[in-house]
C-alpha cells in the first residue's frame, strides 16, 4: 500500500519537473527510504521565483506631443476615451466658433465699408470732398477758398469716387484735428470716419455741427461695432483654441503616469524545491493603488 501511495505522487509532478540524477535503493519502509532521501540531499530546500513583467507602459513624453497637435489623441493613446471625446468636442466647437464668427465679421465688414463707399447714393455715403471742403470753409477765411481748394486739388469731376478726386497729401496738411485722415481702403480710414466727431462733415446728412450724430454716422458706427463683435468672439475662441492644447496635453501626460503607477500587473512563475525534483507553478499577482 505504501508503494502505491510513492507512485502516485509521483504521477502528480508538474511538467518542467527537474528529476535528481542521483541512483538510490530503496527498503520499501517509507519511513526507513525518507530518512535516506533527506540525510543524502545536502542543498537547502528553497522556493525560487522566476518573475515575467507584464504590461506595456505609457509614454509621458509621447502622450503629450500627440495632445498636443490633436487635442484628445494622447488620451486615446493612454485609453482615456471619454476624456479624449470631451476635448475632441472642445476643439470641434472653438475651431467652429472661431470659423463662424471669423466669416461674420468679415461680412460685416464688407457691409459698412461699402454702405460708406456708395457714393452714387447720396443718402448713404460718406464722401472725402464733403470732409475737404468743410476744412476749407471751417478754417480759414472766405477769400482764401479757392486758392486753398485749388491747392488740395478737389476735382469737380463726379463721375469718379471722391477719394480719387483729393490730393490726400494737401488734405492731410490742412487738417488741424488730432487725427490725419488715411487714404482710403486702408482699415484706419474706415475706422475714423465712423469713430471721431472729426470727420462727421463728410456724411452727406450732415447737419453742420460735428457734435450732432447724423443718422447715417449712427448706423454705420453699429455696423462697426458688431463687425467688432464678431471678430472679438472669434479671437475668444482661438485663444481657446490654445487654451484646449495646452490642457490636453497636460492631462495626456499626467494620464500617462498614471497608468503607469495606477496598474502593476506581474506574472510570476514560481517554482517549489522538492527532495529530488523541483515542481513550477504560474502565480498571477495585480495591485492596484488608489
Amino acid at each position: 500500500m505504501k508503494n502505491i501511495f510513492l507512485i502516485l505522487i509521483a504521477s502528480t509532478t508538474l511538467t518542467f519537473a527537474q528529476q535528481t540524477t542521483s541512483t538510490k535503493v530503496f527498503s520499501g519502509n517509507l519511513s526507513t527510504d525518507a530518512k535516506t532521501v533527506l540525510n543524502d540531499y545536502k542543498e537547502p530546500l528553497q522556493s525560487q521565483k522566476i518573475i515575467m513583467s507584464h504590461g506595456d507602459k505609457k509614454s509621458p513624453f509621447l502622450a503629450g506631443v500627440l495632445s498636443a497637435i490633436i487635442p484628445g489623441a494622447g488620451e486615446i493613446y493612454v485609453g482615456e476615451y471619454l476624456k479624449a471625446g470631451i476635448f475632441v468636442a472642445i476643439e470641434v466647437a472653438v475651431v467652429s466658433t472661431a470659423v463662424i464668427y471669423d466669416n461674420k465679421g468679415d461680412r460685416k465688414t464688407n457691409e459698412f465699408q461699402d454702405y460708406a463707399d456708395a457714393y452714387t447714393n447720396p443718402n448713404h455715403n460718406w464722401s472725402v470732398v464733403n470732409y475737404a471742403n468743410w476744412l476749407v470753409e471751417k478754417e480759414f477765411p472766405q477769400d482764401q477758398w479757392a486758392e486753398l481748394k485749388a491747392k488740395i486739388i478737389i476735382s469737380n469731376d463726379q463721375s469718379i469716387p471722391p477719394w480719387d478726386r483729393v490730393n490726400w497729401k494737401e488734405l492731410n496738411a490742412i487738417e488741424s484735428g488730432s487725427h490725419k485722415l488715411p487714404p482710403h481702403g486702408e482699415q484706419q480710414y474706415y475706422e475714423l470716419i465712423g469713430k471721431y466727431h472729426q470727420y462727421a462733415s463728410g456724411w452727406n446728412d450732415f447737419s453742420g455741427d460735428i457734435y450732432v450724430v447724423s443718422p447715417n454716422f449712427l448706423l454705420y458706427s453699429q455696423m462697426r461695432g458688431e463687425a467688432n463683435d464678431f471678430y472679438a468672439t472669434a479671437s475668444t475662441a482661438v485663444i481657446g483654441i490654445y487654451v484646449n492644447h495646452l490642457l490636453s496635453t497636460l492631462d495626456a501626460v499626467w494620464s500617462s503616469i498614471r497608468y503607469n503607477k495606477d496598474i502593476a500587473v506581474k506574472l510570476r512563475l514560481e517554482n517549489i524545491q522538492l527532495t529530488n525534483h523541483t515542481e513550477f507553478y504560474p502565480a498571477l499577482y495585480v495591485t492596484y493603488n488608489f
